[in-house]
């Protein structure tokens, strides 16, 4: 049994701001109150009670993160499924979503039970994604209806973008049948010459093609236009440029008036948080999509940290360190994925913890391979980049990483409340110095950053399983 004192509880789900405490017992949430004595609990109880004093942090529930790495099976000597595990913990994740491009593809039902066992092996919520087609190929689906009956949470061919649009109408409908998200890499291959890069100044800095925004802006048009004709569940993933945040507010308003559901009135540039030198649409970012709203509709779109914190100056300053797909783009894509993030266009906010090792990245900026970790940079990055400079309140960012992922995979976390799952996370907002990592690669341009926020406590399952 654990009793959380004097926590400043924030739950987005029901709207609970303020400080109280915490009852566990086994793996439930037994009592929220603004007071409980040690005393009411029965003799027993106290012999076996942990007390964790939580004066000046935060509660919040366990974080979600639906885009996650862990390069097991096949690429083990970047990551493994323990280690991307413990990772999590110590960035406050409690549940995660593995993505199929491994090794063997997790695309068969072998595959697909050895992942989710040696996930059950750990202290988190360690979840997967299988494969949309087979061997991540284009070319033919996978069993959808029998990978997601032993397991599989949703389908995507992430890291490799599919460009048969047969296929994707196809793997739309069956995932609308068996109510499942599928996850779209948007990056049109045939339009990059060198990928990970920003064709722009960073791309000239190095003197290579790099990869064009309309690579993105290409498929994320063609992937909206068919999951808003056959009401398909899809997430829009890691978007880098504004015009692709301008096509999902776009996109995601029609569907609205779609369902006749009821928008508010636009705020007013006064309301705003003003960010200057924007290129979208006026109107509609002051048209405020509700969350509830947000989640009415099938359509959802996530951003990264290093997206909404970094633009292509840090390829530039970091090289291989900050090489990603989609790449780092201009200042002005980073404010409208923060515009995104305001006005709901943005839901999500996932990682894409992409480990490498030291000698995969120490290549050659076109050699080196894309990618970065970051589930323990994750919660610090959007307290220092959207909380401190006043773009979302705390429960505006942990919406987006606790309870809007968790329902998008129909899962059973990301709140706080009395008989709900004891997954939390206790954090403060304080400065912290990054100087090391427990994930086995390295790979961050966050290596040696200070941040705000440090998480002091992980609970999972009602067990403390991270604590500084």
């Amino acid at each position: 049994m654990i009793l959380i004192k004097n926590g400043y509880v924030i739950d987005p789900l029901s709207k609970r701001n303020g400080i109280f405490d915490i009852l566990i017992e086994d793996k439930k949430i037994k009592k929220i109150d603004s007071f409980i004595m040690e005393m009411d609990l029965s003799e027993e109880d106290r012999k076996n009670l942990q007390i964790i004093y939580a004066d000046n942090m935060m509660i919040a529930p366990g974080l979600v993160d639906v885009h996650v790495h862990f390069r097991d099976p096949g690429f083990t000597y970047k990551e493994d499924i323990y280690t991307g595990a413990q990772s999590a913990a110590k960035g406050g994740f409690t549940t995660v979503v593995m993505m199929a491009n491994t090794k063997p593809t997790i695309d068969n039902a072998d595959t697909l039970e050895y992942v989710l066992k040696k996930g059950q092996e750990t202290d988190i919520h360690v979840l997967s994604c299988a494969s949309i087609t087979k061997g991540l190929q284009g070319k033919e689906l996978t069993d959808m209806d029998f990978l997601k009956s032993i397991g599989a949470v949703g389908f995507t061919d992430d890291g490799i973008p599919m460009m048969d649009e047969n296929m994707v109408i196809a793997s739309m409908k069956k995932a609308k049948e068996l109510h499942v998200p599928l996850s779209f890499h948007e990056e049109n291959a045939s339009l990059i010459t060198n990928n990970g890069i920003n064709h722009g100044k960073a791309s000239n800095y190095y003197n290579i093609e790099g990869s064009p925004r309309g690579a993105e802006i290409d498929m994320i048009f063609r992937d909206l236009e068919l999951a808003g004709n056959l009401d398909a569940p899809i997430n829009i993933q890691h978007i880098s440029s504004k015009e692709g945040v301008e096509l999902v507010r776009q996109k995601k308003i029609e569907m609205i008036k779609k369902y006749n559901l009821t928008l508010p009135l636009p705020k007013s540039k006064e309301e705003i948080t003003d960010i200057s030198d924007h290129s979208c649409n006026y109107d509609s970012f002051t048209q405020i999509i509700p969350m509830e709203i947000a989640q009415a509709i099938p359509i959802h779109a996530e951003a990264t940290p290093h997206h909404f914190s970094l633009n292509e100056e840090a390829a530039i300053e970091h090289g291989s360190m900050a090489k990603m797909n989609p790449p780092l783009r201009t200042e002005q894509d980073r404010l409208a994925i923060i515009h995104g993030l305001q006005d709901n266009t943005i839901d999500l906010i996932a990682t894409d913890h992409a480990p490498h090792s030291t000698e995969e990245k120490s290549k050659s900026i076109t050699e080196a391979p894309s990618g970065i970790i970051g589930l323990e940079t994750s919660l610090s990055l959007g307290i220092t980049n959207l909380v401190k400079p006043g773009y979302l309140t705390y429960s505006e960012l942990l919406e987006k990483m606790t309870i809007n992922p968790a329902k998008m995979y129909h899962l059973d976390c990301g709140y706080i409340a009395e008989g709900g799952p004891a997954d939390l996370v206790i954090f403060n907002d304080k400065p912290h110095t990054y100087d090391s990592f427990v994930s086995k690669s390295s790979n961050s341009p966050f290596l040696g950053t200070t941040l705000f926020g440090e998480i002091q406590y992980t609970i999972c399952d009602g067990k403390v399983i991270y604590t500084k």
